[in-house]
């Protein structure tokens, strides 16, 4: 029997069936269970989902999450399985594409299905990394066969097997998550050309509090030009999420475990970069990170914030990997306003206005990566002082091993090589260092980025991209009094750090 004609909208939708899906939630903590503290917190935030609704179902879907990428509109009919392809957030919950697919897949009443695509190489990352996301993925595989939602892990470049995989299981209708990058964003408009032409393509930014396109429309001069236009718009967009309920509507495709291993075996990458013991990946553990920095290091998080052995949120490698909405973050950080103020002021100062900053730069600035893309001011200081001479000069493999002079630029980058993060601070003071021991600006900016990139578990990430831009290209930044290689962008030594924070404690944690 044919699926009932209804419009592609994005405010009504069928009830579900009768099941609620609440015992199947990953975040569900039976009563008898709460005595945990953390289990509480979790039980919280599952209770806050279905007091919201009982579904997506009857959610009023903000439309403005949504763009449709291909020549449909709303008034478009589905006819066949709703498929969300998975790429920039990979979680169940607090996921507002995942929520639109579902919405979808429940008023015309075929069955939801989530695929991600998996590339052999991407950028620079690492094992690291990919690690970090198979982790996570095989969480998500594992919670959605609980909803009755099937995961299909596909390898190649997303234009090249999703529309295959599209057009043979009849899907009816494709929903994407929104990444600002140059990659990404080809992907999706070259998927939405290959499409068969009933098939529509919905792009909805499940990243960011306000979507993008909505925060701004222009490309931002400073966190002080995006701000009010984003506070402005927190009463529509920071609300509190739907569930994601048990799916009543069965899928006929064929869907068998994904093998991890064989997707291991299918990348191309760095397997010399070791992955990192000290935070565990995944959204339970996402959870766990935020629950014990709310409750127990928040308190210190503004006293220690100039100095990379204080007191660290550690949710960006989350943020970037989508297992953690930065929404919820911000949602469950607002509760602990009247005990901690300040500290949670500048959590969601960071979580919120410069994260999406860093998204609005790469998505209006083609040159992102580029010292093309930095301010006119900048490029012409920079230019000026070229040829100034340097005092020490480093190759790139040289910066990566930490042989340079300096023992606090080499404290940085051995915490790079094993943590795999650096505090905010020091990535500036790291970055900066580069630009002065560097042949050019250029040769600067595309080492920083590689490192960064190879690194990082979050790197490939806009925040990075906008850290090593501002650092080397002067972006969110104004002119500084004029010096040597610098010109008149921001100079940072390691005197002023010493008087910041007890720069000998971190040298000696990263001494070897």
């Amino acid at each position: 029997m044919p699926p009932k004609k209804r419009r592609l909208s994005s405010d009504d939708g069928a009830k579900p069936s009768s099941s609620d899906g609440q015992e199947e939630s990953s975040t569900h903590v039976k009563l008898e269970d709460v005595s945990d503290p953390f289990n509480r917190f979790l039980h919280s935030i599952n209770q806050s989902r279905f007091d919201v609704a009982p579904s997506v179902a009857e959610f009023k879907f903000e439309k403005s999450r949504i763009r449709i990428l291909t020549k449909h509109d709303r008034n478009t009919e589905v006819k066949g399985p709703v498929l969300y392809w998975m790429a920039r957030d990979g979680r169940v919950e607090d996921n507002w594409a995942l929520l639109y697919a579902q919405k979808l897949a429940l008023k015309f009443e075929v069955p939801l299905i989530v695929s991600y695509c998996l590339v052999p190489v991407f950028l620079d990352a690492s094992i690291r990394g990919f690690r970090f996301l198979f982790a996570g993925l095989q969480e998500v595989e594992k919670d959605l066969r609980s909803r009755n939602i099937q995961f299909h892990l596909l390898y190649g470049e997303p234009p090249e097997v999703l529309p295959d995989f599209v057009k043979k299981n009849g899907i009816g209708a494709v929903v994407c998550d929104f990444a600002p990058l140059r990659v990404p964003m080809k992907w999706a408009t070259e998927v939405s050309k290959r499409l068969p032409s009933h098939v529509p393509l919905c792009q909805v930014d499940a990243h960011n509090v306000v979507p993008c396109w909505v925060a701004s429309d222009k490309l931002e001069y400073a966190a002080r030009t995006i701000r009010p236009k984003i506070i402005n718009k927190l009463k529509q967009f920071l609300t509190h999420f739907p569930p994601i309920i048990v799916h009543p509507h069965e899928s006929e495709v064929k869907c068998e475990y994904v093998n991890w291993e064989d997707a291991d075996s299918f990348l191309e990458c760095d397997r010399t970069v070791e992955e990192v013991t000290w935070l565990k990946p995944g959204a339970t553990s996402a959870f766990e990170t935020l629950f014990g920095f709310l409750e127990k290091r928040i308190k210190r998080y503004v006293q220690n914030q100039g100095g990379p052995l204080g007191e660290l949120s550690n949710m960006s490698p989350f943020f970037h990997f989508g297992q953690i909405a930065p929404q919820r973050a911000i949602l469950e950080a607002n509760k602990y306003r009247s005990k901690h103020k300040e500290a949670v002021e500048r959590f969601v100062e960071e979580a919120l206005v410069r994260r999406e900053l860093a998204d609005n730069f790469c998505f209006y600035n083609p040159h992102y990566d580029s010292l093309e893309g930095a301010p006119n001011w900048a490029q012409e200081t920079l230019r000026i002082h070229a040829k100034d001479k340097r005092e020490h000069v480093y190759t790139r493999d040289q910066f990566e091993k930490a042989k340079t002079h300096d023992i606090l630029w080499n404290a940085c980058q051995r915490q790079l090589l094993r943590e795999g993060k650096l505090h905010g601070y020091m990535r500036m003071y790291w970055a900066k260092k580069i630009l002065e021991w560097s042949k050019s600006p250029e040769e600067a900016l595309s080492i920083a980025i590689y490192l960064n990139d190879r690194w990082e578990l979050d790197g490939r990430d806009p925040n990075g991209f906008v850290g090593c831009m501002w650092s080397i290209g002067g972006i969110h930044d104004q002119g500084w009094k004029e010096r040597p290689i610098f010109g008149k962008l921001r100079w940072m030594s390691g005197d002023n750090l010493r008087k910041k924070f007890k720069v000998e404690s971190y040298i000696a944690k990263y001494s070897r």
